[in-house]
């Protein structure tokens, strides 16, 4: 089986972390892997803020309505959002970048998991997008996708076994 297989296979989401911070190589490797990831036209939309931060990732756990808590126990939070004047398909680069990072994260040993920001509520007055923009400073052009929390396992969770993959939404021509 190749490597990536293996990470593919075994890579699950992560909500709980030790308190443990992350090196500085493993951050240069995670924002290395986003910056490999495909882009619509080599376009380069994506704009990535990584928060080490404790008050900042405490305040981004709070960014919507619910299922955020989990970023304030991360070691890194990194915030996926693309210039929408950059490319019409910016959605879709963050998405890609989002799942290289993620996939870097389980490579390097570490847990990880998907908070959805894009169309999501804060308080019915604000959005999430706009709350996450606020607390990180970013400009409004930049659209947030998600932010990925990341950190050294606190938890662990066994790979879905083959029988949990959905061989129907398969189709071979």
């Amino acid at each position: 089986m190749s490597e990536f297989m293996e990470v593919a296979r075994n890579r699950r989401s992560i909500r709980r972390y030790t308190c443990e911070p992350l090196s500085a190589e493993q951050i240069a490797t995670l924002k290395e892997a986003m910056l490999r990831a495909p882009s619509s036209r080599g376009l380069r939309a994506g704009r990535y803020v990584f928060v080490t931060d404790r008050a900042t990732l405490d305040e981004l756990s709070r960014c919507k309505l619910q299922y955020a808590g989990f970023l304030a126990g991360a070691s890194l939070g990194v915030v996926v959002a693309a210039d929408e004047r950059v490319s019409d398909v910016w959605v879709e680069d963050a998405a890609i970048a989002a799942t290289f990072l993620q996939l870097a994260a389980a490579d390097l040993g570490l847990g990880s998991c998907w908070v959805q920001i894009r169309e999501r509520d804060y308080d019915g007055t604000l959005s999430a997008e706009d709350r996450v923009r606020q607390i990180c400073g970013m400009p409004r052009e930049h659209r947030i996708a998600c932010i990925v929390s990341i950190g050294v396992p606190a938890e662990e969770k066994p790979s879905w076994p083959e029988s949990h993959l959905r061989q129907d939404s398969i189709t071979d021509l």
